[in-house]
């Protein structure tokens, strides 16, 4: 992708490496996210391991509320500082202490009560809020060199194994104790 495209340029060829079910579904999360939050900056991290959309009140990550990851068969929402929610429902999933995750099928998930709740809550106990007031911008802020496939790998048909190969030197079906010679 050529330096001199726009942010959202950028972003569009980013998504675009996704499956078409990924991308739109992407997309429709993107949007309603940006609807909701609109005084949020986007933070754009395409990572090794996926591509990250963090909505954040300042330019500092460390201060990102959600994130949107894309990954080659899932879209995940992420509380960047989901240390004491409130998760009646059990909905956040993850081991970290301070960063959950909810897998979202589709934008819809998005209107969840539940979801929203939790999406409340987190934007009452961040660090920063977002302001009242602001533009919206788009800011891509890293692209690894190294990236894992954006689309999932092609299903390989399972058939015989190969055979075992022959070792060089077998170890000896017996060993016996070992024989010192004394002159």
């Amino acid at each position: 992708m050529p330096k001199t495209a726009s942010p959202d340029r950028q972003l569009a060829g980013f998504i675009a490496r996704y499956e078409p079910e990924i991308a739109e579904l992407a997309e429709a999360v993107l949007n309603k996210m940006r609807r909701r939050y609109s005084t949020a900056l986007e933070l754009v991290y395409d990572n090794y391991n996926a591509l990250a959309i963090g909505f954040s009140p300042t330019e500092r990550a460390s201060d990102g509320i959600f994130s949107i990851a894309l990954y080659p068969r899932w879209v995940s929402l992420f509380f960047l500082q989901a240390k004491g929610l409130y998760d009646p429902a059990g909905m956040l999933k993850g081991s970290g202490r301070v960063c959950k995750h909810v897998v979202l099928p589709n934008p819809a998930m998005l209107d969840d009560p539940a979801l929203a709740a939790l999406m409340k809550d987190a934007v009452a106990s961040a660090r920063v809020p977002f302001g009242a007031k602001g533009l919206h911008r788009l800011i891509i802020k890293s692209v690894s060199a190294k990236q894992r496939p954006r689309r999932p790998a092609a299903k390989v048909s399972i058939g015989k194994r190969p055979a075992a190969r022959a070792r060089k030197n077998p170890a000896p079906a017996h060993r016996s104790k070992r024989v010192t010679k004394t002159a």
